[in-house]
């Protein structure tokens, strides 16, 4: 069996047959005055225009293109539910929306939920008809606040540096989700290649509806089409089990890696039954791979590997946010790898979950990176904490993230090179991260001013390899706060010291021509060739530092006012691929 992928279906690390997408034409309405609640706008929404969801108001491809803020949003659309799903449960999901999210089904609300980049969902079964169309309605509270974590939204009226329109509501895709009165909630995958055996942990909703006795839980294992394993569990509403998954090939006990070289992928199929019925049939995958340190070195199967990194923003221009389709998603990672770059930061987003997946089928190291707040006190503390273990809890299973990052450039965090209680949140941070998930790396803080970290991350946009070449020249310097970089920045916190950690050049380059609007990094360049080379020896001086394991370069495309991609914003190359991949790879001669 190979992976159930469903064209278009919203999250395909955990899919089932059955559901109904409700992206399209909504209502909609602006509420500037704030009268829809006392109104009851949640009951019939007057006077709307339409929208396309899931793209938001401020975007062409909404059929609105309203850039102004507008705090306050309203959303409808009907729906009916097939005759076929009576007896089932419906549950209602949401990828992502930005800012504050209030449903109703029907009049009847449903459940709030706060954060822009987290997905969230709710049961709306006793509140469905079957007899006649159904009514959700939506309202969405965003602000300019820079309490809440908005990434690369503007918090002012204009654009200004490297921030960008803002995205306000619906912004990710709405569906319908069809289950049995009994079926499994989720499911935790954690791979060991140390002991060829991966760790399942399940969590079900629903079994007390049904005999205790009455309920298996049967899991199918597939690699490239062939059955791996079978087991059979008694269904609890929470089970724990680590299979072993070794298969012999060439006389040994042996299991297939994941790795960009080769992304492995083992297929799963969990059926829950009452008896002879199935309840539920959900189909996943995993990928056996470990990411770790050792000695200044990233290990990826316990292998030292050179991780080439591009920023990634993932900005379309009529759709912003938003990718436009799946196949955009997939012509990006596409001409990431033809450029000779093996991973992704996504930088300040929670990208769509089938991003993640095709980072998964294509072999892509992914740093998965947490949207910034720009201000600090407890309620910035509290609505980031939420949302940030959310989101890690929601990804845990996609094997192309390796690497978490809340932090970016003291963003949200700006004094926290003295500020000790600035430092304690980085640190508790990185505690809480580790004790959900402690198979992956966690940078705390992307770019300098580092407290604890397991990487430390420079971000350093200097134009000369020779340059680049002096100031790394002495490693204690770097390390120990004796030089600084990129305008008067320090690797680490005060108070704090360097532990041996794998060191990687997190941001760099930035080049940008001068016969384009807009702006990049240092001077921009008046050829293709001048380009080339200047990305050539500071990529080179990088590699040639012997303690620098890895680099990122900024950026893959253009995004609005900020120049400076390999690709323009409509994904047109400014070079040629192959010469980006030569220099990538260590294969390009100057001319």
């Amino acid at each position: 069996m190979e992976h159930k992928y469903i064209e278009q279906y919203p999250r395909p690390q955990f899919v089932r047959d059955a559901w109904l997408s409700l992206d399209g034409a909504w209502n909609f309405r602006f509420d500037d005055q704030r009268q829809g609640k006392s109104e009851q706008w949640y009951k019939k929404l007057p006077q709307p225009q339409s929208i396309i969801v899931p793209f938001t108001y401020e975007t062409k491809a909404s059929g609105i293109g309203d850039e102004s803020l507008h705090s306050c949003i309203w959303y409808e659309r009907s729906f009916k539910v097939p005759e076929t799903h009576r007896n089932q449960r419906i549950i209602l999901h949401f990828q992502a929306v930005d800012y504050k999210a209030t449903v109703w089904i029907n009049g009847v609300m449903a459940g709030s939920h706060e954060g822009g980049y987290s997905a969230f969902s709710f049961d709306i079964t006793d509140n469905v008809s079957f007899e006649q169309e159904n009514i959700v309605t939506v309202q969405v509270e965003d602000h300019v606040s820079r309490t809440q974590p908005r990434g690369k939204q503007r918090w002012i009226k204009d654009n200004f540096g490297c921030w960008y329109v803002q995205t306000t509501g619906i912004w990710q895709s709405v569906w319908l989700e069809f289950v049995a009165q009994a079926y499994v909630e989720k499911v935790r995958m954690t791979p060991d290649i140390d002991t060829s055996s991966i760790a399942f942990d399940y969590y079900m909703q629903g079994l007390e509806r049904y005999s205790p006795h009455s309920l298996q839980l049967s899991v199918n294992i597939w690699l490239h089409g062939k059955l791996v394993r079978q087991f059979t569990h008694a269904a609890e509403e929470q089970l724990s089990y680590t299979y072993d998954i070794s298969s012999p090939q060439a006389g040994e006990w042996q299991i297939a890696l994941w790795h960009p070289e080769h992304p492995n992928l083992y297929d799963v199929e969990i059926i829950l039954r009452n008896e002879d019925t199935v309840l539920d049939r959900v189909y996943t995958y995993f990928g056996m791979r470990k990411i770790s340190t050792y000695q200044g070195n990233i290990l990826l199967n316990n292998v030292p590997i050179e991780q080439r990194l591009i920023l990634d923003q993932g900005y379309w221009t009529d759709t912003h946010l938003t990718p436009p389709s799946e196949q955009a998603l997939i012509d990006d990672i596409d001409k990431t790898l033809q450029m000779g770059f093996n991973g992704v930061r996504k930088h300040q987003k929670l990208e769509d979950p089938r991003y993640m997946y095709w980072c998964d089928r294509k072999g892509v190291l992914l740093w998965s990176e947490m949207a910034s707040t720009y201000q600090f006190n407890e309620q910035a503390v509290t609505a980031f904490t939420k949302e940030w273990l959310e989101i890690v809890e929601q990804h845990y299973n996609h094997p192309c993230i390796v690497t978490w990052v809340p932090f970016n450039e003291s963003w949200g965090i700006s004094n926290i090179l003295t500020n000790r209680k600035q430092q304690q949140f980085t640190e508790g941070i990185y505690h809480l991260t580790k004790s959900i998930d402690d198979t992956r790396l966690v940078i705390v803080n992307d770019g300098w001013e580092h407290t604890i970290s397991d990487v430390i991350t420079l971000h350093d946009y200097e134009e000369s390899g020779e340059e680049f070449s002096a100031r790394y020249a002495d490693k204690e310097a770097v390390l120990s706060n004796a030089i600084s970089f990129n305008k008067h920045k320090f690797a680490l916190a005060q108070g704090y010291r360097y532990n041996g950690q794998p060191i990687m050049i997190s941001e760099y380059g930035g080049i940008a021509f001068n016969s384009e609007q807009g702006w990049g990094y240092g001077n921009q360049v008046s050829s293709e060739q001048e380009f080339i080379e200047r990305y050539h020896r500071i990529t080179q001086a990088i590699k040639e530092t012997p303690y620098v394991s890895g680099y990122c370069y900024t950026q893959i495309t253009d995004v609005q006012q900020e120049v400076n991609g390999l690709l323009k914003e409509n994904r047109e190359p400014k070079l040629p691929l192959e010469t980006i991949k030569a220099i990538n790879l260590g294969k390009y001669e100057s001319k």
